[in-house]
């Protein structure tokens, strides 16, 4: 019977995907991940090359399908305060995007992997928000954009200060949900009210 192939490098990724989420790349161990694939270690090599590789699939994947899962829509600020909020919930639920570029930054600093696919990714958004905002520049969609980031993968990833800077309630997602929205907002109305100031009559 012929190899699945792209079986294997579903359940690989799976699997390295949990580990890297866990562990980190430095923390993380290709025996384990094969062994929770179910799959000999040398396929890792032979389909990723390394573990530096494979870490580099994951996030590549990740992201991927964060930009499909969660897309911008609509227009104003209202549509940056809605992508905010179901940016906050799909990190709620699955915090695997957050983690990942958590330990990316912490291992990795500057480096950036999947730079292409990345970069178009990212262009992408920031060609969303000024479509959403119209005016404003690249740079403030931009910084927009890394300010929703920063603060919807921050509520999964550093969930012990956000308890003793707010308080751990049963409530508490739902309040910081809506601060974030709040946040997004505000900072979306201001950029689009100095565009339009800055437009000729």
């Amino acid at each position: 019977m012929a190899w699945d192939t792209e079986r294997t490098k579903g359940l690989l990724l799976k699997a390295a995907t949990s580990e890297f989420c866990a562990r980190g790349l430095a923390g993380a161990r290709i025996d384990r991940i094969a062994a929770e694939a179910g799959v000999n270690k040398e396929r890792i090599y032979q389909y990723f090359g390394n573990k530096n590789a494979l870490f580099d699939a994951v996030i590549v994947t990740a992201l991927s399908s964060l930009m499909d899962e969660v897309p911008i829509e609509g227009s104003g600020p209202e549509a940056m305060a809605d992508y905010a909020g179901r940016l906050f919930d799909h990190h709620q639920k699955d915090a695997t995007a957050p983690r990942l570029l958590f330990w990316e930054g912490l291992e990795r600093g500057a480096e950036v992997v999947g730079l292409p696919k990345r970069m178009a990714n990212c262009a992408s958004k920031v060609n969303s928000t000024i479509a959403a905002l119209p005016g404003i520049s690249k740079e403030d969609a931009g910084d927009l954009l890394i300010t929703i980031v920063s603060l919807c993968d921050a509520a999964p990833v550093l969930p012990a200060l956000d308890g003793l800077m707010a308080g751990d309630d049963p409530g508490r997602a739902e309040r910081r949900r809506a601060a974030v929205v709040r946040t997004v907002y505000l900072a979306a109305a201001a950029l689009a009210a100095e565009a339009r100031e800055a437009t000729p009559a």
